[in-house]
């Protein structure tokens, strides 16, 4: 297969976004007299979106509560306002993967489960050097596993999902990929580990950026 686009997911893939998370939930759960949890602990809270990230982070007996859910929610939203850049940075051999894929004139998209608004905000400013062919959030499309945001970025680029590589570091990547009829790679530097990529239908999994181009050339 000649696959002409990367579609990439941004958390845990693009940029190592975990510390700043973190950091931004934990305040904002001390602002409302709660515990808060290990950094490590947020590598299975993120990833479904904020909604999903406060519903988690609250102790068990609270996480029904749509008031509190969403009061928690809003805090986030603040508190990562202030700190969303302040640890966050590409995970190292992305800028050599995106340069090598703009020499070979492949074409490049984002699709997250962040908020549209923060998905633009952190593409646009820590990953400004290249240019992505289109960037959807949660919010603009149904957050993945539906497929629904794949889909609509093979259509506006005009491209069959079956020429897209799908490279991600979740199950729920691989999932959406499967969905969309795309070729899905699991990202071992980001958020889970391999065998949730293989449980959600990784057709190949890779240890760093760069390896990814040997599905290219292999096409």
């Amino acid at each position: 297969m000649n696959y002409r686009v990367v579609l990439f997911d941004l958390d845990g893939t693009l940029l190592n976004t975990l510390e700043d998370l973190a950091d931004s939930m934990n305040a904002s759960l001390a602002a409302m007299d709660l515990p808060a949890h290990p950094i490590d602990s947020y590598r299975y809270f993120v990833g479904d979106g904020m909604v999903n990230l406060a519903r988690r982070a609250l102790p068990e007996e609270m996480r029904s509560d749509e008031a509190i859910v969403g009061r928690l929610v809003v805090r986030m939203r603040s508190e990562y306002q202030k700190r969303w850049d302040s640890r966050t940075r590409p995970y190292d051999g992305i800028g050599e993967l995106l340069d090598e894929l703009v020499e070979r004139r492949v074409k490049m998209a984002v699709l997250s489960n962040k908020s549209h608004d923060f998905t633009q905000l952190c593409v646009s400013k820590l990953l400004g050097r290249w240019h992505f062919d289109a960037v959807l959030g949660g919010g603009e499309v149904p957050h993945k596993p539906d497929p629904k945001g794949a889909l609509k970025i093979a259509s506006d680029l005009a491209v069959p999902p079956a020429e897209f590589i799908y490279l991600g570091d979740s199950g729920t990547d691989m999932k959406t990929a499967a969905a969309a009829g795309m070729y899905g790679v699991g990202a071992l530097w980001g958020f889970r580990d391999a065998e949730e990529l293989i449980a959600g239908g990784a057709k190949t999994l890779i240890e760093r950026p760069m390896e990814l181009l040997r599905l290219l050339e292999r096409g």
